[in-house]
Formats: C-alpha cells, structure tokens, sequence
C-alpha cells in the first residue's frame, strides 16, 4: 500500500504483528518507521528495553528464536531488521526449509512478538514470503516521486507548517523540481521546516524559494532553461556564461541542456500526435503546469533545429570525454536552439 493507505492502516485499530517497509524512496519508509514505533511505544515508553535493531539480515534460526523469545523487562518484543534482502527478486523459485519456516511464523506470531523489516528496494511481489508477509500484515510501498505527482506531498507539508504559496512561488518551485534529476523528499522537507522557522508571513513567496534552492546546480541552471524556451539568445548566453564563471561543472550544464532539448523534442512529437497542454504531464513525467509551460516552448522549435542541437550535445559529451570539449561547444548548441 501507499505512503497515505500505510499511515491511516497503523493509525486505526490493533496492529498486526509484521511489517515490510520496501522501496527507493527512503523519506516516507523513515517516516512509517518514525509512526510505526510511536504507535508501539508511546512516548518512546519501554523502547530501549524492548526494541532489538539489526543491520542486514540475520540468520533466519536466529530470527525465529529471538521472535519466539520472552521479553524479560517489557510487555513487547519488537525485532527491526533494516537493510534485509529477503525480499529481493531472485532466479530461483524454490525456498529453503528456513524461508518455509519463516513464511509458517508469519501466521503463528506470539502476541508480544512484532518484526519490522525494511528494505530499501522494490520488492518482489511474487515470492511466497512477501506473498505471506502481505497477507497477515502491513506493507509499504514507497515509490520515489517524480515532478509530476509530487503535488500531493507538496499540500500536505504546507498543512503541516500551517503555510501556503503564491502563484508565482508555485511556478517556481515546480519548475525547480522540474529540473532535480531525482527529487529528494527528505532535502525538500527540511528546507520547508527551515521556511516555516523564519517566515512569519502565512503566505511562501518566490523571493523565499530562490533564496532555498539558490545553492543547487540544476536549479540555478534554471533561468537559462527558461531563456533557450523562450528562444532570447542575448540573455541565454549571458546565463550560459554567469553558470560558467559561477563554477558550474561543464557536465552538469551538459546534462541539463541535453535534458532540455530531449524534452522539448518529446513535447513536438506529442504535440503533432494531438498531446496538448496538461495532458503532457504524464508522458513527459512533469508537473502538469511546468509541461504546459514546455508545450508552448516547444511548439515554437523546429524538429530539425533540435535535432541539430542534440547532435551538437552528443558531439559535446564525446569531445568531453576525449579531453577535447571546450564552453564553445555548449554556447554553439545555445545559439543554434535560439537563433530565428
């Protein structure tokens, strides 16, 4: 189940005895991880004595016993295995007679027994015990967000900080997410707590965004995007050359600007199938106001220009790897996107 579905299931009623937080996107399994220990030990009361952590796997003998064990100073006995690869996908279908024996314990837990196990991937649904572990208790899934859908998040952490945004600081942070190769929720969290302690106004404004995402290379790169979309080759070059002189690495502006021009050609070629405005959102995997933005970007290009200036990108990243490339190679690819 979802981050949400997770959260409401261990907030009502009696909690089942096993738990598999899986998946990459390590924020929402800490906070289920955070939840669930609340609601084990509240106020953190009988934790120390009760709650036995390991890193990576133990031997499943091992496990059983100290499941099957008595708590001697606590009501509970509650084993958190972090890192575990037990649910990893595997070529082979058979289980060893300790992973039965593991599967049979999941049906049978002592009531004062509880087993966390975290696992930082995505797990594989189909081996029997994952299959068992779903079926007599609780599972996350914690999938990375991507730009696209992250404004269910976005919401609840403004509720939770008791804030709201303008509209021009919403364009802005969407397309700043638009630009992180990987949005990392646990970055985004804490620079919202940040706004949050010394904003006392009830509304983020732009100003306050740039000064929070000011420090990250593909966000900074961000106006010069914007002037290539808007196809100003005076002020494109200018911003090429202010990254430059800024110290942006030459292979993250490479990155980004052969990002970009992917983008903008994917957006054409969706727009020529009768894709338009938000409806790009989902194939292109960007927030929808930020790939409406791009539509109309990209609806101004020529395919041959871009194809021109992706082959100039690709040129760019051999000579780079050849100790050849120079900053003429990237102002050339600028000029050819933006030139009339």
């Amino acid at each position: 189940m979802k981050f949400g579905e997770f959260m409401a299931a261990i907030r009502k009623g009696e909690l089942p005895h096993v738990f598999l937080l899986g998946g990459e996107e390590p924020y929402y399994i800490d906070k289920a991880k955070e939840a669930l220990l609340g609601k084990l030990f509240p106020g953190g009361t009988g934790m120390a004595d009760a709650l036995q952590k390991v890193s990576g796997d133990m031997a499943i003998d091992d496990l059983l016993a100290s499941i099957e064990a008595a708590p001697f100073f606590a009501d509970k006995n509650v084993i958190l295995i972090a890192g575990t690869n037990l649910f990893r996908e595997s070529k082979s279908s058979a289980d060893t007679k300790e992973v039965e024996a593991l599967v049979r314990q999941f049906s049978d837990m002592p009531p004062y027994s509880y087993l966390i196990f975290v696992a930082p991937y995505r797990a594989d649904k189909r081996r029997k015990l994952y299959k068992a572990l779903a079926k007599e208790g609780l599972v996350l899934e914690s999938e990375p967000l991507r730009a696209w859908n992250i404004q269910d998040w976005l919401q609840g952490k403004l509720q939770s900080i008791h804030k709201q945004m303008d509209r021009d600081a919403y364009a802005y942070f969407a397309g700043a997410v638009s630009m992180m190769q990987q949005i990392s929720l646990s970055y985004l969290d804490k620079e919202f707590d940040k706004l949050a302690l010394f904003s006392k106004a009830p509304r983020i404004t732009k100003a306050e965004l740039i000064a929070v995402f000011s420090g990250l290379p593909e966000v900074s790169v961000f106006a010069l995007l914007d002037a290539i979309s808007a196809r100003d080759g005076k002020k494109a070059l200018m911003l090429l050359h202010r990254q430059l002189a800024d110290g942006t690495y030459f292979t993250v502006l490479l990155a980004l600007l052969t990002r970009h021009v992917r983008q903008l050609w994917q957006a054409k070629v969706l727009i020529e199938k009768g894709v338009r405005g938000r409806a790009l959102a989902k194939p292109l995997e960007l927030n929808p106001f930020i790939a409406e933005k791009l539509g109309r970007a990209a609806a101004g290009f020529k395919e041959p220009v871009l194809k021109r200036a992706m082959l100039l990108l690709i040129d760019a990243d051999y000579l780079l790897k050849t100790g050849q490339a120079g900053n003429e190679l990237l102002e050339e690819a600028v000029i050819t996107l933006c030139k009339n």
